[in-house]
């Protein structure tokens, strides 16, 4: 049994490099006793990719909104989230001029890419479940179609 295949190898190879940039962050921490700006800009990439992964993660908890509004509103948190981190760093050290819109430039292009590239693999998904689902329910007996319908 391979536990590394073609369909997780490139994954397998992301959560494998991220764990050993972060162990190499706090290990430098460790002997050097403070934080570097390239080890802070690291850490600040890490959560600005965590938190948007658990975001569209959670979208099928409000599948009873429509999905333009989810979508909008999970933005908005995550937008608003930035700024507020942005606006908190300026308070321990002072922030370029054009700091709000870099920061605005810098998560919403790869945020609406992200986005985009998931919710178009999920529609897919979807669609081949139901394909899945329609062809499992073209098999069955007459009478038990009736008593198993798919929403």
């Amino acid at each position: 049994m391979k536990i590394i295949n073609k369909q997780n190898f490139f994954s397998t190879v992301c959560v494998i490099y991220t764990l050993l940039v972060l162990g190499k962050l706090v290990l430098e921490y460790i002997t050097q006793g403070a934080w570097g700006n390239y080890q802070g800009n690291l850490l600040v990439m890490f959560v600005l990719s965590v938190l948007p992964v658990f975001v569209l993660s959670q979208h099928y908890r409000f599948q009873k909104y429509p999905l333009l509004a989810v979508i909008v509103v999970q933005y908005l948190v995550l937008i608003g989230g930035v700024m507020l981190f942005t606006w908190v760093s300026g308070l321990f050290e002072p922030l370029h001029k054009d700091a709000y819109r870099d920061m605005f430039l810098s998560f919403s292009v790869p945020y609406a890419i992200g986005a985009v590239v998931y919710y178009i693999s999920l529609f897919y998904e979807v669609k081949k479940v139901n394909r899945m689902l329609k062809a499992m329910k073209e098999e069955m007996p007459e009478g038990q179609n009736q008593d198993r319908q798919v929403k």
